[in-house]
C-alpha cells in the first residue's frame, strides 16, 4: 500500500566526529530519486575546524542533542508512516527509527546492515554513532535512550553483514541473543534473515544501510577507502565485506514478506568529491 513518506535530510557528522559526513548527505540527496512526499532537512552546523566539545564521555554531545530533538519535531509535524533518512553518521537513525517503533510496536522488525553493530556506549568509545542501536534497545546513555518512547525488543532486531566484532559487541549481542547474519550468510541467499521475519512475525521493515558494509575495494565512497591509508589506521576494527547488488539482494529479499517502512542510508564518504571540491577551492578564479 502507500504510504505517507518523509524524506529526511539529515547531514550530521558530530555522531561521528567526521565533517565529510555533511558533504556524503547532500550529495546522497542530489543523487536520490525525486521525493514524492514531504522533505525536511534537520538543520546541522557547517564544520568550523573548533574540536567538538565531550560531555559525559561523548563529542558534540550537545550539537547532538539539539539536533535529536530537532529531526523528532520535524517527524512529530508531519506524522509520517514511512520514513526515508539520508545521512549522516549512524546516529541518523535515532529519532525516525523511535518514531516507527511509536507507530508499529512490536510488528516491527529493524534489519541493521552494517559491518558494525553500534551497540557501544561512551565507556568504550567516544562518537555516538557507535551507539544507535544500543539506545535504540534501551542501553547506553540515558539522554540518547530518552529520544526512544518505546523501546526496540532485541528478538526484532538482525544485524546483517556483521563480522569480527569487538569483544564488547560479542558479549552484548550474546547477552541479548541478537540475531545476525555474516557476510558470507548474505552472499550465500540470507536464510536467516527470512526465518528470523518469520520467526518473530515481522509485518513491518526499518532498514538501516551503513555503507561501510560495502567492500571498499569495490565501493569507493566509505571511511576505509581513504586514499594513502595506512594498513591499521581505523584500530583494525572490521571492514565491508558485502557488494551493491548483495545488498540490494538481501533488502528486495526481506521485503518480499515484511513491508519497508523505513530507511537509512548512512556514512557516506565521498572522497573523490571531497578531494575535488578542496582542489577548486585552492584554483584562482574560483573563490
Amino acid at each position: 500500500m502507500s504510504r505517507k513518506t518523509l524524506r529526511l535530510l539529515f547531514p550530521q557528522w558530530q555522531g561521528g566526529n567526521n565533517p565529510p559526513y555533511h558533504l556524503g548527505s547532500l550529495l546522497l540527496s542530489f543523487l536520490a530519486p525525486k521525493p514524492t512526499g514531504p522533505v525536511e532537512e534537520v538543520p546541522v552546523a557547517l564544520p568550523d575546524g573548533i574540536p567538538l566539545a565531550e560531555v559525559d564521555g561523548i563529542r558534540g554531545k550537545a550539537q547532538i542533542l539539539r539536533q535529536l530533538n530537532d529531526a523528532a519535531g520535524l517527524i512529530e509535524t508531519h506524522n509520517p508512516e514511512a520514513i526515508v533518512v539520508l545521512g549522516g553518521d549512524c546516529l541518523v537513525s535515532l529519532a525516525p527509527f523511535a518514531h516507527l517503533l511509536n507507530q508499529y510496536g512490536n510488528k516491527l522488525g529493524v534489519l541493521w546492515i552494517d559491518s558494525h553493530p553500534d551497540v557501544q556506549t561512551a565507556a568504550q568509545y567516544p562518537n555516538a554513532h557507535a551507539h544507535v542501536l544500543g539506545a535504540l534497545l534501551g542501553t547506553g546513555d540515558n539522554d540518547l535512550v530518552d529520544h526512544v518512547t518505546n523501546t526496540l525488543s532485541p528478538e526484532k532486531v538482525m544485524i546483517a553483514g556483521i563480522h569480527d566484532p569487538l569483544a564488547y559487541e560479542s558479549e552484548y549481542l550474546a547477552q541479548h541473543h541478537i540475531a545476525t547474519a555474516s557476510p558470507e550468510a548474505v552472499r550465500n541467499g540470507a536464510q536467516e534473515v527470512l526465518e528470523w521475519i518469520d520467526r518473530e512475525t515481522i509485518e513491518y521493515l526499518a532498514i538501516h544501510i551503513d555503507l561501510d558494509v560495502l567492500d571498499p575495494a569495490f565501493f569507493r565512497s566509505v571511511l576505509f577507502a581513504q586514499p594513502g591509508r595506512g594498513a591499521h589506521d581505523f584500530g583494525d576494527v572490521a571492514e565491508g565485506k558485502l557488494s551493491i547488488e548483495e545488498v540490494l539482494m538481501l533488502v528486495n529479499l526481506a521485503t518480499s514478506t515484511a513491508e519497508a517502512v523505513g530507511l537509512t542510508l548512512a556514512e557516506h564518504m565521498p572522497w573523490d568529491m571531497l578531494n575535488l571540491k578542496n582542489m577548486l577551492n585552492g584554483l584562482p578564479l574560483l573563490k
